[in-house]
């Protein structure tokens, strides 16, 4: 007999809209259901329906479970779902993850590369939401998390994420959740208001329904049910299908309701089995066991919902026999089900059931239990690697031992902080350190807290961090070395330095330094040294990068002395920073240095973060982008996606500069896309900057008004990336507009900006163009533009050009012609690249060059319209006409159809009725004939055609039509 209703009853309706969503997946539209509603409600009856449905589709199904009981293990439900890609060789190749896989080793161990990710949770997002479109890709794809209540943040974090992106991809995320008040509910609830997923509130079954799930239970027909049964289940189990099938299966167990033929009878008093018949149906079915079953199933209790059969045998010193027949016999009884699709375990088919099995237990025994498991654990899985680690603590610190509980939850949450579990870090470090302080280890908790700290950055609690002094404290009365204590400030320090209080920081610094000062440590100082370095390159002043320098010095000596190689590499690191300046090869050496240290020591994010700056440098000294893309290979090797896109958003700047305006943006909205959905505050903020550039480089101001509010609402003010903005983009604008009283305007506003906070950013203008506007306005002399020229910023290839022309300007005035044409023929090669930037600087200086006679403005002024009229910048355009009939130069009509002409021949002056003859000339026609095609005098065609053997330069007709012939 079946005591399982053989159909899913009172969920047609539900059932219906999860089939219409599943068949949506074939037109790539996911979306997500969260059914929810109280324990016992038929979640996951509703969820094995859609399965089922999934599967009959060829859906791929993927499944898995947050744990009820036991400690919070980060990301478990989603391992449990993407370990069977693993297992069935589904894996993604380089162009479906790029930089995601590595990330995904956090979940599936297979797909790592072997190097740790520092990435954010939002990054591991949307790693998880690539594989699973790369698994649903032909088919679609369902990803069922069930008891999603019980989940840690960093997968509420996931889902949340997965939740807002699926509209258009060919995935369904199907979840269950409990309906008391929690972090889960909030977020269905919130996804349910904004109109990302639907919600499912699961309500009791009515009266009907209860009466056809019985019947169903009972394999008969409604109408051969007592109506006193069909009453009495209604009215006890308020219509919670869960709880219908328990009081059903007291009944008919206790001998209550018997069947009789096709027909059921009432022999007794239904309700004698139903006080708590809920947890008493459940102890009475393990009592059947024997004692020997119920210490079994005790002993996985303890281990939580879920259990694996060797450590169950050697917390009991079962043989495989009895072991496996009391296994049979609880499988049998419905208390317990294989885990799949994990091999070996074991899972109770309701929490309540193991609930029921700790409520027997004597506070001793289970002590005892917690302890053999803990022993048994640890015996088994060396290291305690994985979830066996936080599960490990917890059963330590249920056998009454806060000190090993303690010092394994700080391991815990350590691996979980080096996992970018910074949720889960929090809550595993927060109970290390309340389980240390009450076993009085006062180093062990010092430990505790110096991961603690970072983690609570990571989460945004910076209050909270800082509000740890006052532990800090503590623990000096307990007798902590001042050495241990000034690292505690100064991680205290690191985390306002994170969050950008520079302040706070500061101040953190201050009492690491009064520590230190009594008990002198090298290693501590040089830690201390580093982050302060980073710390006076935020904080305000004119001398905050002389200041950065030292620290940075100190602690790189230190680092080398001591053997820090970690300190050495961020120390390296900033020097390079500061010296970019002053030296590109000496900030070049600090990061080969850094490189190597990293290397010896296997330090494989350090080394990427190292290339990543030395790449930097190469692109500014020659514009060069060859170091950076070797960076963004190793960076996507490694799953650094962050570092993946801040070296994107620098080639499209590059882009712009070079006038790839369609590449630039392309690049520019994709990665922005991406920066905005991972929440990548600065390179959010320095696509938008590039992206006011592309706007301004082509005359638009609106577009690039538009890019800075937004630019702004990312922080921009007061940012690293300001000067940029205002050089790069507000004073390009003006200029291309003509007004450059605006542009000089812009241009002091950005060397007071600079004054006052100086910047590590150096293409803004001030080292370059903004002497040129000075020099053509009587504001500057050679004076200033040797200072600049010998300057590191000054001959960054940019800036190089710039002055490479104030230098033609200077000679032209100086009464040496010839040497003015070669420095601006020298400027011409060198801002080769920069095609708007190089256009733009000889129109600046073509009035000048004409007046002293030197260099070649006529072609300057025509290029120069040529390429401003491709990209719109109308008045550029007006001015370089102007100009060309100022000098007695010819200007040419753009009629339409002038963009048909190819621009080797537009730059020779040929004209749109010059070009038509042209193409015509391909054929040898006479002259005649092209009259009578173009309807006009064969006189004008001959005299269209001596003009076109003018311009091109060729020696008769013949040639001519050669030429065109060629060009067809």
């Amino acid at each position: 007999m079946r005591l399982r209703a053989a159909h899913l009853i009172g969920r047609e309706a539900e059932v219906t809209e999860l089939g219409e969503s599943l068949r949506d997946l074939n037109r790539s539209r996911g979306g997500t259901a969260f059914l929810v509603g109280e324990g016992g409600i038929g979640k996951s009856r509703l969820v094995a329906e859609l399965i089922g449905s999934a599967l009959d589709a060829g859906v791929r199904v993927l499944k898995g479970r947050s744990s009820t009981i036991g400690p919070m293990v980060p990301l478990r439900p989603l391992t449990e779902a993407l370990m069977p890609l693993s297992r069935g060789g589904v894996t993604p190749d380089e162009a479906s993850l790029g930089p995601y896989r590595p990330v995904l080793g956090r979940l599936i161990p297979g797909w790592s590369t072997g190097s740790p990710d520092q990435g954010s949770t939002v990054v591991l997002a949307e790693a998880v939401l690539r594989v699973l479109a790369h698994a649903g890709r032909e088919s679609g794809c369902l990803l069922v998390l069930e008891d999603l209540h019980d989940a840690d943040t960093e997968t509420l974090a996931v889902v949340e994420y997965l939740v807002d992106n699926l509209e258009h991809q060919p995935l369904m995320l199907a979840a269950t959740i409990r309906s008391d008040p929690g972090e889960a509910l909030s977020l269905a609830e919130s996804a349910g208001r904004r109109r990302s997923a639907t919600v499912f509130r699961l309500a009791p079954l009515d009266a009907d329904g209860v009466g056809r799930m019985i019947a169903s239970c009972l394999e008969t027909d409604p109408g051969r049910l007592p109506a006193e049964v069909l009453v009495q289940m209604w009215q006890d189990s308020a219509g919670i299908p869960f709880l219908v099938e328990e009081l059903l299966q007291g009944a008919v167990a206790g001998g209550s309701l018997v069947r009789e033929g096709a027909a059921w009878r009432v022999v007794g008093d239904l309700r004698r089995n139903m006080p708590r018949a809920l947890l008493e149906g459940a102890i009475h079915r393990i009592d059947q066991l024997g004692p020997q079953g119920r210490t079994v199933l005790s002993a996985a209790a303890v281990l939580g919902r879920r259990f694996p059969l060797s450590v169950l045998q050697s917390m009991t010193g079962v043989d495989d026999r009895s072991l496996l027949s009391h296994l049979h016999a609880s499988v049998a009884a419905r208390l317990v089900a294989a885990d799949e699709p994990a091999p070996d375990w074991y899972a109770f088919q309701h929490p309540l059931t193991a609930e029921a099995l700790l409520a027997q237990l004597t506070p001793a025994a289970r002590v005892a239990l917690s302890e053999q498991a803990a022993n048994a654990i640890e015996t088994l899985n060396p290291g305690l690697p994985g979830d066996w680690c936080p599960l490990a603590a917890t059963l330590r610190a249920d056998a009454g031992d806060p000190v090993r509980g303690g010092r394994l939850f700080a391991e815990a949450g350590r691996r979980a902080l080096a996992d970018g579990a910074v949720g889960s870090a929090v809550a595993l470090l927060d109970r290390a350190e309340r389980l240390l302080a009450e076993g009085g280890d006062s180093v062990a908790r010092a430990e505790a807290l110096e991961a603690l700290l970072p983690a609570l950055a990571e989460t945004g609690e910076l209050t909270r961090a800082l509000s740890l002094t006052g532990t800090l404290r503590e623990l000096v009365g307990a007798g902590l070395g001042a050495a241990r204590l000034a690292a505690l400030h100064t991680r205290l320090a690191h985390v306002a330095y994170m969050a950008g209080r520079w302040a706070d920081g500061n101040s953190q610094i201050e009492r690491a330094r009064a520590l230190l000062a009594t008990a002198p440590d090298e290693a501590h100082t040089a830690l201390t040294d580093v982050v302060e370095a980073y710390l006076c390159l935020d904080t305000p002043g004119q001398d905050r990068t002389q200041r950065a320098e030292r620290l940075a010095r100190a602690a790189l000596g230190t680092a080398e002395r001591e053997g820090l190689p970690l300190v050495a590499c961020q120390a390296g690191e900033l020097l390079a920073v500061v010296a970019r300046e002053r030296d590109l090869s000496e900030a070049s050496t600090y990061l080969e240095q850094a490189m190597s240290t990293a290397e010896r020591h296997s330090l494989p994010l350090q080394r990427m973060y190292a290339l990543t700056r030395l790449g930097g440098i190469r692109w500014l000294d020659d514009g060069s982008t060859a170091t950076l893309e070797e960076a963004r290979t190793e960076a996507r090797r490694l799953g650094a996606v962050t570092v993946v896109y801040g070296i994107d958003g620098i080639l499209t700047l590059h882009d712009v500069l070079r006038g790839r305006f369609t590449e630039a943006r392309a690049l520019g909205d994709e990665t922005l896309t991406m920066a905005a959905r991972l929440k990548l505050t600065s390179v959010a903020r320095y696509l938008l900057m590039a992206r006011s550039v592309l706007a301004a480089h082509q005359g638009d101001r609106t577009a690039m008004e538009e890019a800075l509010a937004d630019f702004g609402r990312w922080g921009g003010r007061g940012s690293l990336e300001e000067p940029l903005a205002l050089g790069l983009a507000q004073v390009f604008c003006a200029l291309l507009e003509e007004n450059r009283d605006q542009a000089a305007g812009v241009m002091a506003d950005l060397k007071a900006l600079e004054a006052e906070n100086p910047t590590t950013f150096h293409l803004s203008g001030r080292h370059g163009l903004a002497l040129l506007l000075d020099l053509l306005d009587g504001r500057a002399d050679r004076a200033h533009l040797d200072r600049l020229t010998a300057s590191a910023a000054g001959r960054m290839r940019w800036n190089r050009y710039f002055l490479l022309l104030a230098e033609a300007v200077l000679l032209g005035r100086e009464g040496r012609p010839e040497a003015a044409g070669q420095a601006a023929l020298l400027a011409e090669t060198t801002g080769a690249p920069y095609p708007t930037a190089r256009h733009l600087g000889q129109r600046l200086i073509a009035e000048e060059a004409h007046a002293l006679s030197w260099g070649e403005p006529e072609r300057w002024l025509r290029e120069a319209e040529h390429h401003f009229r491709e990209t719109s910048a109308t008045a550029v355009v007006g001015a370089c006409r102007t100009l060309l009939r100022a000098i007695g130069a010819p200007v040419r009509q753009h009629r339409t159809g002038s963009d048909r002409i190819p621009p080797e021949l537009r730059m020779k002056g040929m004209t749109v009725r010059e070009y038509e003859i042209f193409r015509l000339l391909a054929d040898r026609p006479s002259n005649k004939d092209i009259a009578v095609r173009l309807y006009i005098s064969p006189r004008t065609v001959e005299k269209h055609v001596a003009s076109l053997i003018a311009k091109t330069g060729l020696p008769n007709r013949s040639q001519l039509c050669a030429l065109a012939a060629e060009q067809s």
